[in-house]
């Protein structure tokens, strides 16, 4: 959210760095940001970022892992990206000039901006010795956006929908030395207010009051 009490900085962030609104462009998001050169706010202040914003984000919360190496940290990177206005740098979106339908390039170079990004991150826990036990996961908020010629798996729906191609979406979690298991499909079914209890019993965790999950 954009206004208290509803700002990361007022729900328990120390630190944090957002764009306004829903996304980039939108009417409560910094006046001129589309990706580029973009200005976000730094818990709760404006401040220019140089560069592609999602390259921006990670950069941060990659300094904040830094940071934080030596005690348990909790890092949420949620991108803009791959919302409007479909802006990326060229060398992303030319693979796919004349493999996908029209106007879906720059969308599908967006994501693998996304993908190099997570291969980043997980290369720096490797580096700083917190792969073995850092919970990484990887998940999305919803299916293919509405009136994109979108790869979606063959689901019915996009974003918005109550199909399952507007609803069901990529979940990866991965933990090695959290004895959670080899790798695997779970079929059950799942909701995003699923993972705080989740996380609180794999973390062995105490909340500061009670909660009926």
């Amino acid at each position: 959210g954009d206004s208290f009490p509803f700002r990361p900085q007022d729900r328990g962030f120390d630190e944090s760095v957002i764009h306004g609104g829903g996304g980039i462009g939108t009417t409560p998001d910094f006046w001129g940001n589309d990706y580029f050169d973009d200005t976000y706010f730094r818990n709760g202040l404006a401040e220019k970022f140089p560069g592609y914003g999602t390259d921006a984000l990670f950069a941060e919360a990659l300094a904040f892992i830094e940071k934080n190496r030596d005690r348990p940290f909790y890092c949420q990177i949620s991108t803009a990206a791959p919302h409007d206005p479909f802006n990326v740098d060229e060398k992303y979106a030319a693979p796919y000039r004349g493999l996908v339908p029209d106007g879906t390039a720059n969308f599908y170079g967006m994501i693998a901006n996304i993908d190099e990004n997570v291969e980043r991150l997980a290369k720096r826990l490797d580096t700083l010795g917190l792969s073995e036990n850092t919970i990484l996961v990887f998940m999305t908020d919803n299916g293919s956006s509405g009136g994109w010629k979108a790869y979606n798996a063959g689901m019915r729906g996009n974003k918005g929908s109550a199909y399952e191609g507007g609803h069901r979406v990529p979940f990866f979690i991965r933990w090695p030395a959290g004895n959670i298991g080899p790798a695997r499909d779970v079929p059950n079914l799942a909701s995003a207010t699923d993972l705080l209890p989740t996380f609180v019993d794999l973390c062995e965790l105490r909340l500061p009051r009670p909660v009926d999950f």
